[in-house]
């Protein structure tokens, strides 16, 4: 008898599972197929084709796929592999805490490369893959003028504390920060422009309203100061080194894909101020598919022009990793991590972390992820590109992912711990 198991059937997002089929006649060709309706009914996709060995078995943490999506031993590329029905739609969770994602995997006989109502699967199985772990609460914060969600793990805490930010798209953004509730972090999934009663667009960054974010998270029972991590994708990585560099609060930043000088839209924090370098939208560039490739619409951080918008990162007294995939088609992201590493050891500072992943792309999420190359970004006439190379992508963040929750316990202190 054919047989399918996944395990565990119910697990985090971020961990990896188990897939095995038994019962199939030695040497046999068969598809492993995943799929997933996203919250906006969007299908995802991915296939492999396998070869059963001597014993009719198909172990993909030991077996080679021979095509489809991807080749070779990848225990969880039919999850990292997924691609969306509809061109440029980004796999986003959204409701972290009332459901899962829940994905089907189908077991075909021989070469099954688009499944139709025709196809009958030798087996089938279905998992839930969850952004937080059973007991973690959320609790919407709208306090003076911060807005945003707070996730706590279970248990009495008091656990270190973690402001998450994502980039330019603005609104808010959870899925990242239930994962890391859910690994015993007290984490603020914080907006900062287009939500609610925040301004639309991003005309100044005040830091001021990021010193309110920290001295709200610190007065908290549940957080453990006296210091405060902070992570950030893109836009959020420019203003979680602005944070560092600034405020006394942050002893260590995460700054994913971000640029290392004040872009767009000015900062300023009590009496100082920092212009912005300004873009130049006559240099994007327009692939094949009409995505726009913005990696060009950046000033240049090496002109002495653009000189007084570099963020002032020999100021910080804490700790920053930097992490850069070297195929960003957003930022020339390596450059200007190494550019603020440079910086910040001329002024006797031995502060900073630099993890360079080739082939990685812009959106560096948690491990399974699917790589996103395009999408579209709000406010944006044409979609983004985000760049990446599937497998090499996929590394990237599994062992970002990893380094990321070392350094953040390595500077604020042991995590809580939960499991699935």
């Amino acid at each position: 008898m054919v047989q399918l198991t996944v395990t565990p059937e119910r697990s985090l997002a971020d961990l990896p599972v188990w897939i095995r089929a038994s019962g199939l006649n030695p040497s046999q060709t068969v598809t492993l197929h995943s799929s997933l309706i996203d919250e906006k009914g969007v299908k995802f996709e991915a296939r492999a084709f396998y070869q059963a060995n001597e014993a009719g078995e198909v172990d993909v943490k030991e077996a080679s796929a021979l095509g489809g999506d991807y080749t070779g031993v990848c225990p969880m590329g039919l999850f990292w592999s997924l691609k969306p029905e509809k061109m440029f739609h980004r796999l986003i969770k959204r409701d972290v805490i009332g459901s899962p994602f829940h994905v089907q995997i189908n077991l075909f006989d021989s070469f099954v490369l688009m499944p139709s109502a025709k196809d009958t699967p030798l087996a089938t199985c279905s998992i839930e893959r969850w952004y937080v772990t059973p007991g973690v609460e959320r609790f919407q914060i709208k306090k003076g003028q911060v807005r945003g969600a707070l996730f706590l793990p279970p248990g009495p805490g008091p656990f270190p504390g973690v402001i998450d930010m994502f980039g330019g798209g603005g609104g808010l953004i959870e899925f990242r920060a239930g994962l890391l509730a859910s690994k015993g972090f007290a984490v603020l999934a914080l907006a900062y422009f287009a939500y609610e009663d925040l301004p639309r667009t991003l005309v100044e960054v005040n830091l001021e309203y990021f010193e309110e974010v920290t001295r709200l998270l610190l007065k908290h029972p549940k957080v453990r100061g006296p210091g405060l991590g902070v992570i950030g994708l893109s836009k959020g990585s420019e203003i979680a080194l602005a944070m560092a560099s600034f405020l006394e609060q942050i002893v260590i930043a995460i700054c994913i894909n971000g640029p290392t000088t004040v872009n767009g839209a000015p900062l300023r924090f009590q009496d100082i101020y920092i212009p912005a370098v300004p873009y130049y939208p006559e240099k994007i560039l327009i692939n094949s598919m009409g995505a726009i490739h913005n990696c060009r619409i950046i000033g240049d951080p090496q002109d002495e022009a653009n000189q007084a918008s570099v963020i002032p990162l020999e100021k910080a007294q804490g700790q920053v990793l930097f992490v850069v995939g070297e195929d960003d088609h957003t930022f020339n992201s390596k450059l200007f991590a190494e550019l603020a590493i440079a910086r910040a050891k001329k002024y006797g500072k031995n502060n900073c972390t630099l993890l360079s992943y080739p082939g990685a792309g812009h959106l560096i999420e948690p491990p399974a992820s699917p790589l996103c190359i395009c999408s579209w970004m709000p406010g944006s006439p044409k979609p983004t590109q985000w760049g990446g190379k599937m497998e090499l992508h996929a590394k990237a963040q599994e062992h970002s992912w990893k380094e990321i929750q070392k350094v953040l316990e390595l500077h604020l202190g042991p995590a809580g711990s939960s499991n699935v």
